[in-house]
């Protein structure tokens, strides 16, 4: 892919680590030597607030500011909204204006496509864009899907995290074939995961003989930890945070299973190019 490549992060279940997978992926791969953009499109703005912006909402320039400017055609830099992060990592960030956008989204002509026409004026900028969704299947999710090459979805080994995939399914595939035919499933990382109690091994091994006939179930598991909790009032990613942590070593696997996946794609396009 000569663009750089879209993920969106989800999962309709709030609480399952899509937040901290974002933030540790997208600075896992900025250690690879990789050009990443963080997108927060929660009105949360958790994400924002992660990366040590305490009070988004003085903001002047978010995610909410440029999808206007797309709407209302104006014209946009290729750094309008976007601060860099220590580590790194750039990201447009996101407040409670968010909401309101989302709501007046629905009298918006193309409305699904806003987020992905902002995305195609800085898309030659990073190698990876991840998008941070909101727990909920609303505009703003749809508007990621859209935007999105694939999604990667964080889940908890638990009964009711486990059964809500069969939703988020169900809305992939209602994208897939109305919206954005290339949308494809990278697959499901197991997060929080205590690995010394039955019902989660239980759970595991059964999404993998059920879900993951047909889904990849990343081979990282990202361990339940308090560290990885308090992480997030440190303004930085696990790495900064607890750099020899288990949930650090955790990571970093993972976004070495992320990178070999987009290297496994250019391989397999460079083939089908040269047939």
């Amino acid at each position: 892919m000569e663009n750089g490549k879209v993920i969106a992060i989800t999962n309709q279940k709030g609480g399952v680590g899509k937040t901290t997978t974002a933030v540790n992926l997208g600075i896992g791969l900025v250690r690879m030597g990789k050009r990443v953009l963080l997108i927060d499109a929660d009105p949360q703005g958790s994400l924002t607030v992660c990366l040590g912006i305490r009070n988004p909402d003085v903001l002047d320039h978010t995610l909410a500011s440029v999808m206007r400017a797309v709407v209302e055609d104006k014209d946009l830099t290729d750094r309008s909204g976007i601060i860099h992060h220590a580590e790194g990592v750039d990201l447009l960030p996101s407040n409670i204006e968010l909401s309101g956008t989302e709501t007046g989204l629905v009298n918006v002509m193309s409305r699904e496509f806003v987020l992905k026409e902002y995305i195609r004026t800085i898309r030659n900028n990073y190698d990876y864009i991840l998008i941070d969704c909101m727990p909920s299947l609303g505009m703003m999710t749809i508007n990621a899907l859209t935007a999105a090459d694939s999604i990667i979805i964080p889940s908890q080994p638990s009964y009711l995290s486990a059964k809500g995939l069969d939703i988020l399914f169900s809305s992939v595939s209602r994208v897939r074939r109305t919206i954005n035919p290339s949308l494809c499933i990278d697959g499901i990382l197991l997060t929080m995961v205590d690995s010394r109690t039955n019902n989660a091994r239980n759970i595991i091994a059964s999404l993998k003989a059920t879900v993951g006939q047909s889904i990849r179930v990343f081979d990282s598991e990202i361990p339940h930890s308090v560290r990885a909790a308090e992480c997030s009032l440190s303004g930085g990613s696990i790495y900064a945070y607890d750099g020899n942590g288990k949930v650090a070593q955790a990571y970093e696997r993972f976004t070495k299973e992320v990178a070999e996946l987009e290297e496994r794609s250019k391989y397999r396009s460079r083939n089908d190019w040269v047939r």
